[in-house]
């Protein structure tokens, strides 16, 4: 390799180190992106109208406990012999007055309905908190990660431009040049590729956020841990308050009530009419008529209708109630397997972070030892290379232990206004 060979190659380098101008990007602190999901995400507004819904049950089951009103009117005309027009209109109405408290019953089920529904909103509210909070973790590791592959590239044009000028000189074989210059090379596709997974990341919070159309965003934030849970929390009751298990109470009692109400339907239905009305053959009609009257009914026989209809009931209960084991135990130890991954994960940090201080101090003095030749470009490279995978590591768990906190915050039932 000549002399001017190296210049241009030494000014390639110049260039190569120069910053890139990147695209406009607009920029999102963490509070921006639940700000925009809480109001946007789909999920969300799907729950919302879930718990509008059951809302509407509760209104259509209390509408049997109000009197029961309608209106008429009619015009006939009949052909015999002679011709006759008949013309009517009135009022008449019902109350009913017991039913076994089986509406009473469908009313306080639907009330635990719209519970379930709101904790169902809670839920789905803590679900999209994770993935939301995965995006944007996912994202500022991209971030970063494309700016350590740019310091290493910057490392691996520093060795390029050493180990060139040494074997000009005679000093270094041509091996170590072929190495470094393949290092630079796959420093430079490593910072393509996170370029390319940039867009990917960025259309998996963009998605979370709940927004119709694909724009370039970048986040802002670190990767410092905030609920270490230091102390060994009560699982059991930080349980109770989980949305999932509040939402299995409310279905357990809603099927509860429905025992109730199918029971009911054994018992007598009493309830009262009234009605006013008009007629005559002509209009406006002037022939005043009204009735009053009181109605008992008891179911007699119905092929065991009835009887199948409570045995469904109960059921459902006997399924609810198994459900809110299954979730309180599942609860439970999620809960116990979050933590340990976040205390494990907190750690690993602390270790990861000793491991890169090793190896920058090692890289500091490999590199002053090979410009001074007091050890082998092997002995050097393999220093170097160790500095390049612990930057990585350290990287990988910072953001995995930002993770193992969505994590444990789920498992809690935080939501979207959860405080971090």
């Amino acid at each position: 390799m000549t002399k001017l060979t190296t210049f241009a190659l030494i000014i390639l380098y110049i260039f190569c180190a120069a910053p890139a101008v990147s695209r406009a990007e607009e920029t999102l602190t963490w509070q921006d992106c639940v700000r925009e999901a809480a109001k946007n995400h789909p999920d969300l507004i799907s729950a919302e109208q879930s718990v509008k819904q059951s809302a509407a049950d509760r209104d259509i089951a209390m509408s049997g406990l109000f009197p029961q009103v309608d209106a008429s009117a009619g015009a006939s005309r009949t052909k015999t012999t002679r011709t006759t027009d008949s013309y009517t209109y009135g009022l008449s109405g019902s109350q009913l007055l017991y039913d076994g408290l089986k509406t009473l019953d469908n009313v306080n089920a639907a009330l635990e309905n719209i519970n379930a529904a709101l904790f169902t909103y809670r839920f789905t509210s803590s679900g999209i908190r994770l993935r939301l909070r995965t995006a944007f973790i996912n994202l500022l590791k991209a971030q970063e990660l494309l700016r350590i592959t740019e310091e290493i590239a910057k490392i691996r044009r520093d060795n390029l431009v050493l180990i060139t000028l040494r074997y000009e000189s005679g000093i270094e074989h041509k091996g170590a040049l072929l190495t470094a210059e393949a290092n630079l090379s796959q420093a430079e596709y490593e910072i393509a590729q996170n370029k390319r997974n940039l867009d990917a990341v960025q259309r998996q919070i963009i998605k979370e956020m709940g927004r119709k159309e694909f724009s370039p965003v970048s986040v802002e934030g670190d990767f410092q841990v905030s609920d270490e849970a230091l102390e060994k929390p009560d699982f059991e009751e930080i349980a109770r308050e989980n949305p999932s298990l509040e939402r299995s109470i409310s279905q357990k009692k809603s099927a509860e009530f429905g025992i109730k109400s199918a029971e009911a339907d054994f018992r007598p239905v009493v309830s009262v009419q009234a009605g006013a009305d008009r007629t005559s053959s002509h209009w406006p009609p002037e022939n005043d008529q009204w009735n009053t009257g009181l109605t008992v009914s008891f179911p007699i026989f119905e092929g065991g209708l009835r009887k199948a209809q409570v045995s469904r009931a109960k059921a459902v209960f006997d399924k609810a109630q198994a459900d809110e084991r299954s979730v309180r135990d599942g609860i439970v130890l999620a809960l116990e397997q979050s933590w340990a991954a976040l205390r494990n994960s907190v750690e690993t940090v602390k270790v990861q972070k000793k491991f890169l201080d090793a190896s920058e101090e090692r890289s500091e003095i490999a590199e002053a030892q090979y410009s001074l030749g007091l050890i082998q470009f092997d002995n050097w490279t393999i220093i170097e290379d160790d500095l390049v995978r612990q930057k990585k590591a350290f990287l990988d768990a910072r953001a995995n232990a930002l993770s193992a906190e969505a994590n444990w915050i789920q498992a809690k039932g935080e939501t979207l206004e959860y405080a971090e």
